[in-house]
């Protein structure tokens, strides 16, 4: 095996992901937003989510995440009530202009994807679906390891 950054497996996804971040960054841009703006719109349920689940869906500290939820608050995108079952709990909700903004961050999201899928065959995604399963669980035993 190459020891050539370009053929490590960490270095492909690292670049790609890189790639598609500035991508969407740029689109979101556009609509005075950021990529993680855009991916929390996506990551709230109708129903309300419940904030402390946001972290670890989209893989953001929680510094990180109090700041863009504050942010997205002041912009009237989202807003937090408290769960009625359980006090300790802040539900997100998105407000009318957060929900179509998450209409149009989807509709790109989903083009893109579109793209990807009309472009790639069926089973190179399978395999790439199945690969990237395998790669996680590989580092859940590795972290488990840490």
């Amino acid at each position: 095996m190459s020891e050539k950054p370009e053929f490590l497996f960490d270095f492909v996804v690292r670049h790609s992901w890189h790639r598609i971040s500035r991508m969407y960054n740029q689109k979101a841009a556009e609509h005075d937003m950021t990529m993680s703006i855009g991916f929390l719109l996506m990551s709230v349920d109708k129903e309300g989510t419940p904030s402390t689940q946001l972290g670890p869906k989209m893989g953001m500290e929680p510094t990180s995440l109090s700041r863009t939820l504050k942010t997205m608050e002041e912009r009237e995108l989202i807003r937090r009530e408290e769960d009625l079952s359980d006090k300790r709990k802040v539900l997100i909700f998105l407000t009318e202009k957060g929900i179509e903004q998450r209409k149009m961050v989807k509709n790109f999201v989903i083009g893109f994807n579109d793209q990807i899928f009309n472009k790639i065959p069926k089973t190179k995604m399978k395999a790439f679906f199945e690969v990237a399963e395998k790669v996680d669980l590989l580092i859940e035993e590795e972290m488990k390891k840490i």
